[in-house]
């Protein structure tokens, strides 16, 4: 299968909703429904053009996303059928290659996503109690070990 990786348009924005949508019923089995409806709604809201999002795509369609700021990566989803493929490897390494990152926040209850950035070198540096809205979902805060830094 021949996949790229593109900036993100406009015109991706509701495959890319798609995709977060599918990728968090998938692995954020921890959210109760009502916080679920209330982050889909913020996801719904987000302006993609704020971050350097970048789409793994195969022909036009949008088949997961990676978003970072600052050095951090704010998103990362896969369709959940393209899970264990290396396709999220794909885009981590895009990620810290090309836009320079080297942080990453996760839910701690998601641990196949903990497990995924361990092996990608990214250690835990700090523990929140809760996430950035204040729900109680713990996160970790992870960075690159250094010699994993390119």
């Amino acid at each position: 299968m021949n996949y790229s990786i593109e900036p993100f348009k406009d015109a991706y924005k509701d495959q890319l909703l798609s995709v977060w949508d599918s990728s968090v019923v998938t692995t954020h089995l921890f959210l109760t429904i009502l916080d679920y409806i209330e982050i889909k709604q913020l996801v719904k809201e987000i302006d993609f053009n704020q971050f350097q999002v970048y789409c793994l795509m195969q022909d036009e369609n949008v088949l997961g996303f990676v978003g970072v700021a600052e050095h951090k990566i704010e998103m990362l989803f896969l369709k959940p059928q393209f899970f264990k493929k290396g396709l999220g490897r794909k885009l981590m390494d895009f990620a810290i290659r090309e836009l320079k990152a080297n942080k990453v926040d996760v839910n701690e209850q998601n641990t196949k996503a903990v497990i995924f950035y361990e092996k990608m070198g990214f250690v835990t540096y700090e523990r929140s109690e809760k996430d950035d809205q204040g729900r109680n979902y713990p996160l970790l805060r992870m960075r690159l070990k250094p010699e994993q830094s390119l």
